[in-house]
């Protein structure tokens, strides 16, 4: 069940996740039913840090430069009141929990696009040196076959 909407960005990904958690935390069973909420919280909570702290030129642009603060504070609190409210509901350090899970899988998954970058780094060096060798093999016999020509025709 998944309630929050992809096309929702920052702020409004913030506070549709916690209006959601706040109304279903009461008759959550397990942390699953709000899993999904729970991730876009965080989800918007990065979004609204990635465009604060963007490279973007902020001059003379303080009406969108105090507006990204405030939406950062607003996520902030959102977060603390989410943590909250998941700790009373299913036990301290329960957000606590959550939050490493989440490094923990968000740092195998940048472990494992390495992984498979680097293998297909190797794969394409690999093709690159076979490439090379085909090349030198075939290169060889036609040089054999031109010396193997050039002589048979001084024979005659």
């Amino acid at each position: 069940m998944e309630p929050i909407s992809a096309a929702l960005t920052g702020i409004a990904l913030v506070q549709k996740s916690v209006s959601f958690i706040k109304s279903n935390i009461a008759t959550a069973n397990d942390i699953k039913d709000i899993a999904g909420a729970l991730d876009g919280l965080l989800a918007g909570e990065k979004q609204i840090q990635s465009e604060r702290f963007s490279d973007k030129s902020m001059l003379g642009q303080t009406k969108d430069a105090a507006n990204k603060v405030i939406d950062a504070k607003l996520a902030k609190e959102a977060i603390d009141e989410m943590r909250t409210l998941i700790n009373q509901r299913f036990g301290h350090g329960t957000f606590q929990q959550i939050i490493a899970e989440r490094n923990k899988q968000i740092r195998e998954e940048k472990e494992r696009i390495a992984e498979a970058k680097r293998i297909a780094r190797k794969r394409a060096q690999e093709r690159k040196e076979m490439m090379m060798i085909a090349g030198s093999v075939i290169g060889g016999i036609g040089v054999f076959f031109l010396l193997l020509l050039v002589f048979l025709m001084t024979d005659i």
